[in-house]
């Protein structure tokens, strides 16, 4: 589905002035309240009462085919960075930005970006002092991490607050399959060993065919709609409490960054189609059970599916120390750490000349005892 297909949309600003001063407010994670930096003035977020239940599904077909309602889709002004290609979210009066998922210096530009609209989120929980501390103590847990690294990581700038892209899909499956059963049994031989008669037992499988339907309704497969993190850093960041996500709401998003989905719903969908066949193979094999099982041929139906975009809290931390790169992930619900892992060659030069002196030690100790 391309942007171009969608309704035009008003353009959202993500921008909420303080009641007392006229400053900007932010979520503040730990009272679930926006908090004004300028003069310590909060507000509570917009009774979510009136949403509750809001979480519904969007039908799949209907996105597909671009008849999804003018409600459904939201505009924004997005600046995409020309190293990593994350496309996030400015304000209409910032024109110069660092891209939070590599600290590349990127220039806004004008343009405006229509998606679909999210449909809920997972607040942030954590504050940034917390995420720093995790992220400090995963690097401490490294043993070969430059100490000058973690020493960067420490004092350096502040970490991002941004929302990560997701999709959801939900899908209703019946499969039919066919493939073979098997069964071990042992069957006993005699054999010469060292000019001795012994026996062994070898084992044999019995083959027989099988066939029969298997049904799964899968909820909330999710699938990641950014490409500007690696995929193994994010899935490292699961599990998500997913039973906890809020409807959607922009003052939420006060004070932190929104990234714009790069995976679009066809392609994600794919995704989720993969994951949801992995899953029916192994529905498929309990089925036919035995010891062994061969699968042949599976037949997959696959019936109401649905989806919804949602946002998930991560902070970020872009580090260049001494002409590299360093990214780090924490999940801004439960603090796990995911990231590039440095290494340091004089660590690691050190460990080898101890390992070595341990070994020639042991080796001369156990030669004595000879």
């Amino acid at each position: 589905m391309s942007d171009t297909a969608l309704p035009a949309a008003p353009l959202a600003e993500h921008r909420f002035p303080c009641d007392n001063c006229g400053s900007d407010l932010r979520f503040d994670p730990a009272n679930r309240r926006l908090v004004c930096n300028h003069c310590g003035n909060t507000q509570p977020i917009e009774d979510e009462s009136a949403t509750a239940g809001g979480l519904r599904e969007l039908d799949f077909e209907a996105a597909i085919a671009s008849q999804l309602p003018a409600t459904e889709i939201e505009e924004t002004r997005t600046v995409t960075c020309p190293n990593c290609g994350a496309r996030t979210e400015v304000n209409t009066d910032v024109h110069a930005a660092e891209c939070p998922f590599c600290a590349t210096a990127v220039v806004t530009d004008t343009g405006a970006h229509r998606q679909i609209k999210p449909r809920g989120l997972l607040p942030f929980a954590l504050e940034e002092a917390q995420a720093r501390k995790a992220m400090s103590d995963w690097l401490g847990s490294l043993w070969f991490a430059p100490n000058g690294l973690k020493d960067y990581a420490r004092k350096g700038r502040s970490m991002d607050g941004v929302y990560v892209p997701y999709w959801t899909f939900d899908a209703d499956t019946k499969s039919s399959y066919t493939g073979q059963r098997g069964d071990d049994y042992y069957e006993t031989r005699t054999v010469m060993r060292n000019g001795k008669r012994q026996t062994q037992k070898v084992r044999k499988t019995r083959w027989r065919r099988a066939s029969g339907r298997v049904a799964r309704f899968f909820d909330d497969v999710l699938v990641l709609a950014s490409r500007s993190l690696p995929k193994k850093y994010t899935d490292g960041l699961e599990p998500w409490d997913l039973s906890e996500l809020a409807p959607y709401n922009p003052e939420y998003l006060a004070g932190f960054r929104a990234e714009g989905y790069q995976v679009e719903l066809q392609e994600g969908f794919t995704q989720a189609r993969a994951y949801m066949d992995r899953m029916i193979l192994r529905d498929v094999k309990y089925d036919i059970g035995g010891d062994r099982q061969r699968v042949d041929n599976v037949q997959t139906q696959v019936d109401a599916v649905t989806f919804k975009h949602i946002l998930l809290p991560v902070w970020l931390a872009a580090y260049k120390y001494r002409g590299e790169s360093y990214r780090f992930v924490v999940n801004g619900r439960t603090g796990r750490v995911q990231g590039e892992r440095p290494y340091s060659k004089v660590k690691i030069a050190i460990a080898v000349v101890l390992g070595l002196i341990v070994a020639g030690i042991a080796g001369y100790f156990y030669a004595m005892n000879q």
